[in-house]
């Protein structure tokens, strides 16, 4: 008789120790996952939008995603984005992964995935600075953030993580107070000279590699000659940058035809010109050498987010955990499992 499935519940807490001073590790993770999603050996359908029309700047998001290769799950993440939340000192992110079997299709672990979503942003993102740039000349020495909240520090934690190390780190976001938080966050981490700018443009203008993350619903970048020096932007955001901006820009995505969806920048430099001739390609393309980045042009990295990154860290926290003996899993969690009772 087969053994009646198990169901765990993976807390922050655990997510955190199974991640955390593993970030190399994390990027070879997702850069695996890639590949995978290259290959044709990943599901990634579209992500669903829960909006409300009372309150929209706020969403819930599910991701669902099935990886094959050594990762061997599917599953599904729900992230919600309530931007009001960090006025009253909570985070603006929130998320639940739910792991399923990839034979029995039974849910085994439901894992808390705040941590999870970061960690694979960044990767994503620092994998992306680490290819483009290496491809490009020498890896930029000054970084500029445009948002300062916690995926802004994840994606310099990744960097960092990743073998980046700069002599100018620039800050800018609309409140003067989390800009501050994320200079100190800066002066603990390493070393480098650090500088908090008024505007958004001083900040492009002094970087060598520019990070929006922000909470952005449309463009407030617009003049692409804030972009004359040629820098590499990871628009982790990706609705901070007018179609005027893309179109003159050599431009990566992680999948095509997820990015071109929701109003992001591309999205909307697509519906401004009809075309996705602006697409040089995926990172995967990078990757594997079939396109390479020029470096007399702005290249811009617009990652949409595929569920197949989550699905990769989560399975390896959920291992780290189960191989600690530290698995919390709930009794009696499936109950009908006699088909005649």
């Amino acid at each position: 008789m087969t053994q009646a499935p198990t169901f765990a519940v993976v807390s922050g807490a655990q997510v955190h120790r199974a991640v955390a001073g593993r970030e190399a590790e994390v990027t070879r993770m997702v850069e695996a996952a890639y590949r995978l999603h290259g290959e044709g050996l990943t599901v990634n359908p579209d992500s669903y939008f829960l909006r409300f029309p009372d309150r929209p700047s706020d969403r819930i998001i599910a991701l669902p995603a099935s990886v094959k290769g050594g990762v061997g799950v599917h599953g599904i993440k729900w992230i919600s984005s309530f931007p009001g939340n960090v006025a009253n000192g909570v985070p603006r992110a929130s998320a639940v992964l739910v792991l399923n079997d990839a034979e029995t299709g039974y849910p085994f672990a439901c894992l808390e995935s705040s941590i999870i979503s970061a960690a694979r942003t960044a990767a994503s993102a620092a994998l992306a600075a680490a290819a483009l740039a290496d491809r490009r000349g020498p890896r930029p020495r000054r970084v500029g953030f445009v948002g300062t909240g916690l995926i802004a520090r994840y994606i310099h934690t990744y960097l960092a993580g990743n073998g980046f190390a700069f002599d100018e780190l620039g800050v800018h976001d609309l409140s003067r107070e989390h800009a501050e938080g994320f200079r100190g966050y800066l002066e603990r981490a390493g070393k480098g000279e650090i500088t908090i700018h008024d505007s958004a443009e001083s900040l492009i203008r002094s970087s060598d590699l520019v990070v929006f993350a922000t909470v952005a619903g449309e463009p407030h970048v617009t003049d692409p000659a804030w972009f004359a020096h040629a820098p590499l932007v990871l628009h982790v955001s990706l609705r901070d940058l007018s179609p005027e901006i893309i179109l003159s820009s050599y431009n990566v995505v992680d999948d095509v035809e997820h990015c071109m969806k929701a109003n992001t920048s591309p999205h909307l430099a697509e519906q401004r010109v009809g075309h996705r001739d602006f697409v040089a390609g995926t990172l995967y393309d990078v990757l594997t050498g079939e396109t390479a980045p020029p470096a007399d042009k702005p290249v811009v990295f617009s990652p949409f987010g595929l569920g197949v990154l989550d699905l990769a860290v989560a399975k390896y926290v959920y291992d780290q955990v189960a191989s600690s003996g530290e698995l919390n899993t709930v009794p009696g969690f499936f109950h009908e499992m006699k088909r005649y009772g």
